[in-house]
This record gives C-alpha cells, structure tokens and sequence, in this order.
C-alpha cells in the first residue's frame, strides 16, 4: 500500500473490493435459504462498494435523503431499497416515494401516519414493515442494545399488539411485515442466534395477538467485525441450523417466502476491506509519557469515540509485506511505561485517537496502517470539524485501482426550501 501512500499523500483510506465479495459470501453461507440481504449504508456509504454488493445481489438499507442518493448513484434499484429510521420526516419520505422507494419501516404510529400522508401527497401505493422492540433482552455479549431496553428504536411489543389500525391498510399505505435489530456487534454466534431466535418468536407472538400475516420479516443484524486493529470477522456459519429450525417452527412456509425472510449487515460487510494510512507528523515527550502525532484525527477516523461506542485504533507499521489484506501482524510488544498515545494533528485536546497504543519507537515521517476501516471510519467522522481537508479514499480490485475520490466539505446559499 505505500505505492498509494506516495501517490495520494496521508491521511488515505483504501478499500479493497474482494474482501467486500468475500464478506458477502461468507454471510451468505450463514444465513438461512432463502433470504434477503440487505447492506447498512450507515456503515461506509461509498458508491463503488454499495455498486459491488447491489452486483452480488446484495440490497440497500438506508435511514437518509443522502443515503438514498448515494444507493441511487450506486446503481440500486429504487423498489428494492429500505427505508428505516425513527426520525423520518414528511420532506424525506416524499423524496423517497417521489425517486421510486415503495418500502419503508415505521416505528411509531405517528411516523405510520406522516407515511400515510407522504403517500397520499405522491399518489403511490407504499408498503411498510412496523418495527418491533422484542421485550427482554436475549443473550449478553452484545455491542449495543437497540431493542429489548427502553429505546427510540420501534414499538414496544405490548404496544404494538393494541392499535388494530397498526397492521391495516390505510388509503395508498399497505402493511408489509415486521421489522427487528435488537442489537449490534454481537461477536458471539451463540449470543446472536438467541437474538434471532427471540425475534422470530416475537414475530410469531405479534400474527398471534392481531391475526397479522406477514409478507415479509426483516430479522435485522448484529454481525460484528473489529474495529480499527488486527482480528478476523466472527465465524457465524452455525447460525444457519439455528434459524431455519426456528423458522421451521414458527413460520412453516418460509422456504416458499410465506413470509420472506431478510437480514441487515453493515459492518460485517466492509469492516475488513479498508486500511487508514496514516503518516507520524511528530513525536514528543510530556509528563512521563510519548504522544505521536499523527497526520489522521478524529476528522478521519474514531469520531464517535467521545460517545464511547468506538475502541482505540492500534497502528502498525506500514511494509510491503502488510499490503494485500489491511491485516497482517499485530502492534509491537512494548512494555506498559513505554506505551504512546496516538492524537491527530487537530487543535484540541480531544484529539486522541489511543491513550495506551504500543508502536515501539516511531519517528516523523514513519507510514503508519490502521487495518479494518472500511466501516464507521470517514463518514462516520467528525469531517467539519476544524476545516482539515478529508482524507482521500481509493477503491482498488486485486492490483488495479479502479476509484479515487476525495470528498468536500462545501456551504451552499438557500433560497428556501423545496419540496
């Protein structure tokens, strides 16, 4: 990867495309047949890697006007796009229905009746899931609870068991199925098939109290990949048995799509296709400890950090022997005391990427990778904040580079706003 480096300069993302195939794959072989896949664009919204998954069959999810042009751009086909999200507004649903999206999950009564309105302002038959918040929690060892807890995600299930107009049609609006993702980044298979497994039966137990037979259940996700630092994406090819014994039993039909089945995947799809190349801008002694300043901050990647939902980067040194797969060996062994902390070049103390990494001796100038960054890296950032220029992102396909782009941070003057 250093050929990329000297070309385009640091900060740099590269991505390679066969790991996106090879992701897809895999999880296609853990899922149960047959099934619908759909990519969280939330988790790296870049038109060539939402391309190559729409190529492998692989559908789009998303929760956003810009999200809805980036899968437009990618070549997806609007009917077959996901519109989920608890904050939808009137302007976006119009703007979806107006650019062909038929397929939307709701998670309020209120945001089923702004749908019905958006509908009937576009004249366009729609069709929703409503989505479930499952009571109680399955199984620990998840990233983050999304349902299951108190939550802005869905209608509790008591809640939505009691409105009879929840599941009835409603002028141009139709409703489709059920929607559930009770949590994210579950790296244990066992722990997340009781995730599924719960839904399922939840989605069993909603038809059962409302008489409301489902076209389609979208199980949602929770597939984990690490972060920012050497590891493997989890195994889950045991999941398969468990969900369609679990289907057997709830939903006899669902080999013949009575109801079709879906699952959601954002980062177990890209994680380990990105690389964050980064140079060391300087390396200072303060206090009794090392700080390595680095040309990547949190402008380019860990933006979320400050929420505590991202663990540190580790960096390692880039070679030649770590350019095919952003994994290769692990961070060097250093003693505790010796341990340095990553920051970024931004103007503020909140700019650390690590507080303990292990990097042995760095030196300015030193090119640095920070292996699986193809999800919740750039955009996942805080791009605006202190002016710094974005990190330049390649896409590359084995040995050709097939994509390079940078993108901007620009104002534009409004007049008003459009419908």
């Amino acid at each position: 990867m250093i050929e990329y480096a000297e070309r385009y300069g640091t900060p740099l993302y590269v991505y390679r495309l066969e790991k996106v195939r090879e992701a897809a794959a895999a999880l296609r072989r853990a899922l149960p047949e047959p099934c619908r896949l759909y990519y969280s664009l939330k988790a790296n919204p870049h038109p060539r890697i939402v391309e190559e998954l729409a190529a492998v069959g692989v559908q789009a999810e998303i929760s956003s006007s810009g999200e809805l042009q980036a899968a437009l751009a990618a070549g997806q086909a609007a009917a077959d796009i996901l519109y989920t999200g608890p904050g939808k507004t009137l302007r976006d649903m119009r703007m979806a229905i107006r650019a062909g999206v038929r397929r939307f999950s709701v998670e309020s009564m209120a945001e089923r009746s702004r749908l019905a309105d958006a509908a009937a302002d576009e004249a366009k038959d729609v069709d929703y899931l409503v989505r479930i918040n499952a009571p109680g929690a399955a199984a620990g060892g998840t990233g983050l609870r999304m349902t299951g807890v108190p939550s802005q995600f869905g209608i509790d299930f008591d809640q939505a068991c009691v409105p009879p107009e929840l599941f009835r049609a409603a002028g141009r609006l139709r409703p489709l199925g059920m929607h559930f993702f009770p949590a994210t980044n579950v790296a244990d298979p066992a722990a997340l098939a009781r995730e599924f497994e719960l839904s399922v039966e939840t989605a069993a137990a909603v038809r059962a109290k409302t008489g409301f037979v489902p076209s389609l259940i979208d199980l949602g996700g929770g597939f984990a990949a690490p972060f920012a630092r050497p590891g493997d994406l989890p195994d889950y090819s045991g999941l398969r048995q468990v969900l369609e014994t679990a289907l057997d039993r709830c939903f006899p039909e669902w080999r013949h799509g009575r109801p079709a089945i879906a699952f959601e995947s954002g980062r177990h799809l890209t994680a380990q296709c990105g690389t964050l190349l980064t140079t060391v801008l300087d390396v200072k002694r303060s206090g009794g400890r090392t700080y390595v300043i680095l040309d990547a901050g949190t402008h380019v990647l860990g933006g979320m950090s400050g929420l505590g939902r991202i663990m540190a980067p580790a960096a390692v040194p880039c070679t030649d022997a770590g350019r095919g797969d952003g994994m290769g060996e692990g961070a060097c062994s250093e003693p505790a005391e010796n341990a340095t902390t990553l920051v970024g070049p931004l103007c503020t103390p909140l700019d650390v990427l690590n507080r303990s990494a292990s990097l042995g001796r760095p030196e300015a100038g030193d090119l640095l990778r920070i292996p699986n960054t193809g999800a919740y890296g750039l955009t996942a950032s805080l791009l605006a904040f202190l002016s710094h220029p974005p990190a330049t992102e390649v896409i590359v396909d084995g040995a050709d580079e097939v994509h390079v782009r940078r993108l901007e941070v620009t104002a534009t003057q409004l007049k008003g706003v459009e419908e």
